[in-house]
């Protein structure tokens, strides 16, 4: 019995009209991302796979985990959480939370988002994993089943260490998965400012009051790091996400940013290519009770490319062969191959949307036949 390939033409257009694409505009920063949160493309980069130092953005991950306990009932937000030493006494930037206090996730979350407090953080990761130590296992661990290939964290503040870093690329890919996994706790990001302990603090993130379409990230900053700011942006039913590392001020990292955020808008479109559940082709199966099946995807496939471009856009779906029952819903079929302009682009897993089951022994012996001299 030989194998063989089935291959399937498809082609996609779109009414997008504009100039043609510039190259990204020059930005002052060691590395940056600009990520399509629909797409989970990159559609401007510089230096995205160095590892830097990641100051506070590291505290991504630490309300990533938080918001993760919240769900799953570990931590709720009226607990009262104890406040450490370690805590009370922590570096940096601060909520100024005290042992003698009472204090609550609520409080520590507003505080760890808003004001970017070291002693909040540590009293979260204490409260979540019993200590920081443990806590950072957990970050790790997570980071792993999130795709951060290039992340280590030793503490949830970002206070320097040198077995502490990350990339642009990793932090673009953890602040999505904040937005799409944790979306009931994102508006946190767009507080303008918070008081705790009769002190008020703005959010460091200017673009909060500069662009209305921004609602949130993170800002971070260490003397070895420089000035770096998570940012995200939503204009009509598009976001992205910029991640920019190594700028030379607080101002500059918000300009630099705005830049970038303003160049993905103006100059790319995202486009929906297939729906989730939706069928893109209908495959031979051999050996069971039905002789077809429908594929397509497990979420809703969307391609960003640059203004104008949508009618260039083609894929072809490679189905794997002979395709033989039982298949199960989910699993993998054919790949999808993208392409624009005749370029190839990226190939996406195609699925079962339906199951078949195997079919009679008259069924599977007749294309037992069949397939034996195909």
């Amino acid at each position: 019995m030989k194998a063989f390939l089935c291959l399937l033409a498809l082609s996609f257009s779109a009414s997008v009209h504009a100039q043609g694409t510039p190259s990204a505009p020059s930005i002052a920063a060691k590395s940056y991302v600009l990520y399509d949160f629909q797409s989970r493309q990159s559609l401007a980069a510089h230096n995205p796979d160095e590892r830097v130092e990641p100051a506070s953005l590291t505290k991504l991950m630490t309300a990533y985990l938080a918001f993760s306990a919240l769900k799953q009932n570990t931590l709720k937000r009226d607990q009262v959480v104890p406040v450490s030493q370690a805590a009370w006494k922590a570096e940096g930037s601060r909520t100024f939370i005290d042992p003698r206090t009472p204090v609550t996730v609520d409080e520590l979350l507003h505080g760890m988002i808003v004001q970017s407090g070291n002693d909040a953080s540590i009293a979260l990761a204490e409260a979540i994993a019993g200590s920081e130590e443990s806590f950072a296992r957990l970050m790790n661990k997570e980071a792993k089943r999130l795709g951060l290939n290039d992340t280590n964290f030793v503490n949830s503040t970002g206070l320097p260490h040198p077995q502490h870093y990350s990339t642009a690329s990793d932090l673009a890919k953890l602040a999505a998965a904040l937005v799409r996994d944790h979306g009931e706790y994102y508006p946190l990001y767009s507080l303008k400012d918070y008081t705790y302990n009769k002190i008020k603090q703005p959010n460091r993130n200017r673009l909060l009051w500069t662009d209305p379409t921004v609602d949130g990230m993170k800002t971070g900053h260490t003397k070895n790091a420089g000035w770096c700011l998570v940012s995200s942006a939503k204009r009509g039913e598009r976001r992205l996400v910029s991640v920019l590392l190594g700028a030379d001020s607080s101002s500059a990292r918000a300009a630099e940013s705005q830049k970038l955020l303003n160049f993905g808008f103006q100059f790319f479109d995202t486009v929906r290519l297939y729906e989730k559940g939706q069928s893109v082709a209908s495959l031979k199966v051999w050996k069971g009770a039905t002789d077809t099946l429908n594929a397509g995807f497990t979420q809703d496939l969307y391609f960003s490319l640059p203004k104008g471009q949508a009618e260039k856009l083609k894929a072809t779906l490679e189905s794997q062969q002979p395709l033989v029952a039982p298949v199960a819903i989910g699993q993998r079929v054919g790949t999808m191959k993208i392409a624009l302009d005749g370029k190839p682009l990226t190939e996406v897993p195609v699925v079962a949307i339906e199951k078949v089951e195997l079919g009679n022994i008259f069924a599977r012996g007749w294309d037992a036949m069949r397939l034996f001299f195909k």
